[in-house]
């Protein structure tokens, strides 16, 4: 069993991942793309606080969310409804193929969990080539 995940394996397995680099989206945002370089595409997005994501307890906006992005709608809906794992969505990504889970609550699941969720985004944004050198045929 591995251990529990902790923030900084976002960077360290997001950074492992074959032509990975750490660049910005939505105007400032720090986010890991794939390929390297102009035809990047964002797989995971660290979220500044939004008035569309608080804390229903307290009303606080969330400061610590990252967007990670999902093959499909139905493995995104699969991973919200699993009560054993903290991703959650909201309203503001009805229908956007992407979970969202606050960095503080990654110790609710295992860092090959959080690896496993990561890598599946990578795949989705990353070249066909690369995601069949790193898998295979």
């Amino acid at each position: 069993m591995s251990r529990k995940a902790r923030p900084d394996d976002i960077d360290e397995i997001c950074g492992g991942l074959p032509e990975t680099e750490l660049g910005t989206s939505w105007g400032d945002r720090p986010t890991w793309k794939v390929p390297r370089g102009e035809k990047g595409k964002g797989f995971v997005l660290f979220r500044a606080p939004h008035k569309s994501a608080v804390d229903p307890d307290t009303g606080e906006m969330y400061d610590d969310l990252v967007v990670i992005m999902t093959p499909t709608e139905a493995e995104k809906l699969a991973l919200v409804e699993d009560d054993s794992t903290p991703f959650f969505t909201i309203d503001h990504f009805n229908g956007y193929a992407a979970v969202l889970v606050r960095q503080s609550r990654l110790g609710e699941m295992s860092r090959d969990e959080l690896a496993e969720v990561i890598t599946e985004a990578w795949a989705t944004k990353a070249p066909k080539k690369l995601v069949r050198e790193l898998f295979g045929e």
